[in-house]
């Protein structure tokens, strides 16, 4: 079965592996990503952070390769080989020269099917992640992040910490990462996404060839996660600065809402000339960094505000971004100023496409989240639709009072 789209190609194996493609003949590389649809969702309150986990165990030697050989073959061609976990998405991925593909096609589908988690690495590697967990914890701006989505979505697994704690990925054993494994590393939870000089049939056929041991499996339900409700956490730790994080849940990438919002977003906090920068920074001179961000999922989405300041100042920082957010919800943008903002969002969007990386990750996130891939026409027309009327009533949604959540992590002293 295969669809055509332009440059842009789609097949779907047997075993249930969806592989997406674009032909991009003026450049000599390829980005490929193998995307799994789990990540920290996917987990319960006694095994946190073993999607992650996984993702590190993966490179630790195969029946065909040690670690090093893994690093090295991909290294000495000049090759980059990397992964990441996320709330619910984990992702294997190189950039390549376009003749070295069939090599890391062979090297992912190798440390997917025959990693061998031995016991004594599966102990080294929880050292590994758990300094990775103390590294992160030393960072109050991402620690913050964490705090927020808890606060957002708990008892939700899409409030848990991706990396897990201390205390779970001490309890990591054997069994229990191929029993993770077994679950989610199937077939119909794979999409294979790749970018540059290629040939979508010849990709095709490296992949069933190097794929073959992957089957199709029932997929483990998902429970969906609730609308947030108003709260207001504070946390005092070790920290210089205060770090507030406060916004809600909206849509889901599958929503046509999507639109409004993303230019919602960079109306109020996507670059030096959004409105929170302005005020907060500019204006005010309360903070050197404060910017707002959209992070969708399969059923549900986020809208975050972060702003870093003195402790002094939180009160004032906080009183002026509700007066942003007060400023959308009653009173209608002028059109001037929606039309810059569309043409800064398209402006980035046409920019990021530059990247076969870029153009990899987005073919993958359509595929899983749409089951198809969306022309760049369409988006851009789903922009320029969006009204002043839709940017007021996005904003009421969002920012009412009962649904706005506030984490704020204050020095101790």
């Amino acid at each position: 079965m295969e669809q055509k789209q332009s440059s842009i190609k789609k097949s779907i194996l047997s075993n249930g592996i969806r592989i997406v493609t674009e032909k991009i003949p003026h450049v000599r590389s390829v980005s490929f990503g193998v995307w799994l649809e789990v990540g920290s969702r996917n987990e319960t309150e006694h095994n946190r952070g073993v999607a992650h986990f996984i993702e590190h165990m993966l490179f630790k030697g195969t029946t065909n390769r040690t670690a090093f050989q893994i690093a090295e073959c991909i290294e000495n061609v000049g090759g980059h080989l990397n992964a990441f976990t996320s709330k619910d998405l984990t992702c294997y991925y190189a950039h390549i020269l376009d003749e070295n593909l069939p090599l890391v096609i062979t090297v992912l589908a190798d440390i997917l099917q025959n990693s061998i988690f031995d016991s004594n690495d599966i102990k080294k590697e929880q050292e590994v992640v758990i300094e990775e967990i103390h590294s992160a914890d030393d960072v109050p701006e991402e620690r913050i992040h964490d705090y927020f989505f808890a606060d957002l979505y708990k008892p939700h697994p899409l409030g848990f910490p991706t990396l897990g704690t201390a205390d779970t990925v001490h309890s990591f054993d054997r069994a229990m990462v191929l029993d993770f494994m077994q679950k989610h590393y199937t077939g119909n939870h794979i999409v294979i996404a790749a970018a540059g000089n290629l040939d979508h049939r010849q990709v095709c056929e490296l992949i069933e060839t190097s794929f073959n041991a992957i089957v199709k499996a029932p997929s483990p339900g998902m429970a969906k996660p609730l609308d947030s409700h108003q709260k207001t956490q504070k946390y005092c730790e070790d920290s210089l600065q205060a770090h507030i994080c406060l916004g809600s849940t909206t849509f889901s990438y599958r929503s046509k809402m999507k639109y409004p919002l993303l230019v919602l977003n960079t109306l109020l906090g996507g670059g030096m000339s959004s409105r929170l920068f302005q005020s907060v920074r500019e204006k005010h001179g309360l903070c050197y960094n404060i910017y707002s961000y959209l992070e969708f999922f399969m059923d549900s989405g986020v809208f975050c505000i972060y702003n870093g300041t003195e402790q002094g100042k939180v009160a004032k920082s906080l009183e002026l971004i509700i007066k942003e957010l007060d400023n959308l919800k009653e009173k209608p943008i002028l059109e001037e100023e929606l039309d810059r903002t569309k043409s800064q969002l398209k402006g980035n969007l046409l920019l990021s496409l530059e990247s076969t990386s870029n153009r990899m990750n987005r073919l993958a996130k359509m595929e899983i989240y749409l089951k198809n891939n969306v022309s760049l026409d369409d988006i851009s027309q789903g922009i320029n639709n969006v009204t002043v009327h839709d940017i007021q009533l996005r904003a009421k949604e969002l920012f009412a009072d009962e649904r706005l959540v506030q984490s704020i992590l204050l020095p101790e002293k």
